[in-house]
């Protein structure tokens, strides 16, 4: 059994922080919540930056976004989709409904450009066999702020869907889509609070019996997730963090947190079970489990740091979040953790919790892991082959992993924004997501730029692949065109990428891409979901 006295103590950096930390519990537990709280209020006043969904990606997506933005102002563009089980668009009723729809949404000074699917000129954003249409518009402004100025709109068509229950009537584009997506994760970040913490809590209880031993390790991730909450802010100004990464702060803090200071809260336990003093049971933690958790911590953070040779803005935002949640639950582990044990002493098996007890060994061991611990020592061979098999198996769902773009195909069917873009895709192929052909030319109005638009239209709808409304913007310079080509498939899957396919090595070598002194290409979500794979691969 590990001795710890004066002429054995350990000098591994674990052992002596160990030491100092309970000779000096004050100066730790104290600098310890001064450190945290300093921290979670620096970030709170510096706020946190994240990353502009806006900004252009790698490759030729890429390249197009950067003209587009350089280009002219692109505001937001949304749809609302009205559609009728019965009645179609000609029906007087169903009409009505459409120019309330439009009334509502355009007395909102957020809102501009609305065109009617009534509209001769606008018999594109009406559905094939009549029974669906779409009332498109533009966020006014700059499209990095469309989802904050998007709730009015939202909130004018949830009225008109109470007011004719008999239609269907939703709204999606990039700022409702956006808005729904930061729902989403602030209501999953909040269930994830509300659950993990009480799971936490049971767990440990039944693992220690005591409520103060049980609480000091879930104390001591909470501690760390807010101290990152904080430090994550600060380094977003820096480096902006994903809309992901609060969530991975708090089920990886939580998880590593009360997973290390458990580990060495169960090792300073066993030694006085066993007739160590405080100290040198303390002492003996610190130098044994403080130096595999300083180990772990290590190991953990440098394979997260993997990440960073993705090149995305996403995965190192997420690498440095983990890595800085992982760093504090260690430092808390080796510094205010021994200095509470060497505190508290014995105190910290109070409020005890007389079933859980009954399930322990004298020597603070689970009689549950102890007889299996028992078992495995027994039968090394036989266990290191069952082991290694549900190991096996349970690896094996990870070789039918597959990169996935955030799309609406990912987000949950509850989300209206995903009810209204199933419905879309259905009666508008490929008009939610549609691709977005680029041509940059001194005088895209020239008659040759017009001719190679107008072939590339008509190629583009007898592919099969591509479908109507095809629409052209134009800068006010005459320099850029934008060509909206709604496309089969759903963003991200086989389909639209076969899609996209034609569209890059057929299409548009074949017209725009012809043009002398023109520069061409295609962006959109496909295209942009493609070249950020092609990049994370290579």
């Amino acid at each position: 059994m590990f001795r710890t006295n004066h002429r054995t103590q350990s000098h591994n950096p674990a052992a002596r922080m160990g030491r100092w930390s309970a000779a000096h519990w004050k100066t730790a537990t104290f600098g310890w919540l001064a450190f945290v709280l300093v921290a979670f209020a620096l970030g709170g006043l510096a706020g946190t930056k994240e990353i502009d969904p806006n900004k252009p990606g790698p490759g030729e997506s890429g390249r197009m976004d950067a003209i587009l933005d350089a280009g002219f102002e692109q505001p937001a563009g949304e749809s609302v989709f009205v559609q009728s089980e019965s009645l179609r668009v000609d029906n007087p009723a169903f009409a009505a409904v459409i120019e309330d729809v439009v009334r509502r949404i355009s007395q909102l000074e957020v809102v501009q450009n609305v065109r009617s699917p009534l509209d001769p000129e606008n018999s594109g954003q009406i559905a094939a066999g009549g029974h669906a249409a779409l009332v498109e518009f533009e966020i006014s402004g700059d499209s990095d702020d469309a989802a904050d100025k998007i709730g009015p709109v939202l909130d004018r068509v949830d009225v008109a869907q109470r007011v004719h229950p008999e239609f269907f009537i939703g709204e999606f584009g990039d700022a409702s889509a956006e808005d729904a997506v930061v729902t989403a994760y602030a209501d999953d970040l909040e269930k994830a609070g509300q659950l993990s913490l009480p799971i936490t809590l049971i767990i440990l209880v039944i693992a220690f019996g005591a409520l103060v031993a049980a609480g000091i390790p879930l104390l001591l991730g909470l501690t760390s997730v807010f101290a990152t909450f904080g430090l994550v802010a600060l380094s977003s100004q820096v480096l902006p963090m994903a809309m992901q990464a609060p969530a991975v702060v708090l089920l990886i803090g939580l998880a590593v947190g009360v997973d290390y200071s458990m580990f060495y809260l169960r090792r300073e336990r066993e030694e006085r079970a066993a007739g160590r003093s405080q100290r040198a049971a303390v002492e003996a933690a610190a130098a044994t489990s403080g130096r595999a958790v300083l180990v772990s911590g290590l190991i953990v953070m440098t394979a997260m740091a993997g990440m960073f040779l993705t090149g995305n803005e996403i995965f190192a935002s997420i690498a440095i979040a983990t890595i800085a949640v992982v760093a504090i639950a260690v430092l808390g582990s080796l510094t205010v953790l021994p200095a509470l044990l060497s505190r508290l002493g014995d105190g910290v098996d109070r409020l005890r919790v007389p079933l859980v007890r009954r399930l322990r060994r004298d020597d603070g061991q689970g009689r549950f892991w102890g007889a299996i611990v028992g078992w495995v020592m027994r039968r090394p061979v036989l266990s290191v082959a069952l082991a290694g098999g549900l190991l096996v198996a349970l690896a094996l769902p990870t070789f039918g992993l597959r990169m996935a773009f955030p799309a609406p195909g990912t987000y949950p069917e509850s989300l209206p924004a995903v009810q209204t873009y199933n419905r879309m895709q259905e009666a508008f192929p490929g008009t939610a997501l549609p691709a977005n052909v680029v041509v940059k030319a001194p005088d895209v109005n020239s008659p040759d730029v017009q001719a190679a638009i107008q072939e590339l239209e008509e190629r583009a709808l007898a592919s099969g692949r591509m479908h109507e409304p095809i629409t052209v913007d134009v800068n006010e310079d005459g320099t850029v065109a934008n060509i909206t080509v709604p496309i089969e498939g759903e963003g991200t899957d086989a389909v639209s990428d076969a899609s996209l396919a034609a569209l890059r090595e057929d299409i548009v070598p074949a017209t725009v891409g012809a043009l002398p002194d023109a520069e061409t290409g295609v962006t959109g979500l496909t295209a942009q979901w493609t070249d950020s794979t092609d990049e994370i691969k290579s």
